[in-house]
């Protein structure tokens, strides 16, 4: 029995499948892990979501900003669901967009095995953040988005403020905020502050901003932490992380990592795919 983390698919299913053909994926014994963002660009998103779903028991997915980007437009009128880019409008108009999307919506924004020893999240963790921390920060939103209420969450998640984390925020601020660190959080200071204008790899960033898993005196953690979300990082070990984006949609590799006591990484090859989309959370 394996275990596969594997980074951003954005749409991108014949990739997909040609990375779990690579593995020698059997759904009978092995579990995959996804670091978000399944969604967007690739043209093939729609092909993503049911694979998924139908590999619902052997699939942990944490959710990506693109994937919550999806969610927030399902709860808009027809006439802004139309103005989508193709792909996810392809997902908007499937026959079986309901049980898709419900079971989008059911997914985590961070996920803890310790029993196998790493834990993932698509974007980061906030610098003062325990794995513990983060649980039940992701839980608090985990909560509102399986609830009732979860067309309101869709409809105010949007927006770069508040920018820094504390425990005295409330409400849509609050939610807003755990969502930006754990979904778009690339660069932050010392102090918690998010830079979302900043995309590029490190060294790019403006001066006092760090990647979030190397600003000066974070909280530690006691496990290895898979994320994706940062295609111009690249494939990137090391700092207590394993950064899985390795650009598929762009044209990069797709990449897995078999989880284990010596994590061994396998990718292939992807033709460029990406599609003009409309502006994501």
């Amino acid at each position: 029995m394996s275990t596969y983390a594997i980074g951003d698919v954005q749409g991108c299913h014949d990739a997909l499948v040609s990375l779990l053909d690579k593995l020698h994926f059997d759904p009978a014994q092995d579990q995959l892990w996804f670091c978000g963002d399944l969604v967007n660009r690739g043209g093939q998103s729609l092909e993503v979501l049911r694979l998924l779903r139908s590999l619902d028991a052997q699939a942990t997915v944490v959710l990506g900003n693109h994937d919550l980007s999806l969610l927030a437009v399902s709860v808009r009128s027809e006439d802004e669901q139309q103005r989508a880019n193709a792909d996810l409008r392809r997902v908007l108009t499937a026959p079986d967009r309901d049980d898709l999307l419900n079971w989008l919506r059911q997914r985590p924004l961070f996920h803890c095995d310790r029993d196998l020893g790493f834990a993932m999240v698509h974007a980061g963790l906030a610098p003062k953040w325990t794995l513990a921390i983060a649980a039940a920060r992701a839980a608090e939103v985990e909560r509102k988005l399986r609830g009732d209420s979860y067309q309101r969450l869709l409809r105010n998640m949007f927006g770069d403020r508040p920018n820094t984390w504390s425990k005295t925020l409330s409400g849509d601020d609050r939610l807003r905020c755990i969502i930006n660190v754990m979904t778009r959080m690339r660069y932050c200071d010392i102090h918690g502050r998010i830079n979302l204008n900043d995309k590029g790899a490190p060294g790019t960033q403006k001066p006092g901003f760090y990647p979030w898993f190397e600003v000066p005196g974070h909280s530690q953690r006691d496990l290895p932490i898979l994320c994706g979300h940062w295609s111009t990082l690249g494939l990137m070990q090391g700092m207590g992380v394993h950064a899985l984006d390795t650009g598929a949609v762009w044209g990069g590799r797709l990449t897995a990592l078999q989880l284990g006591p010596e994590p061994r990484i396998i990718s292939i090859a992807c033709a460029a795919r990406a599609q003009v989309g409309r502006k994501s959370v």
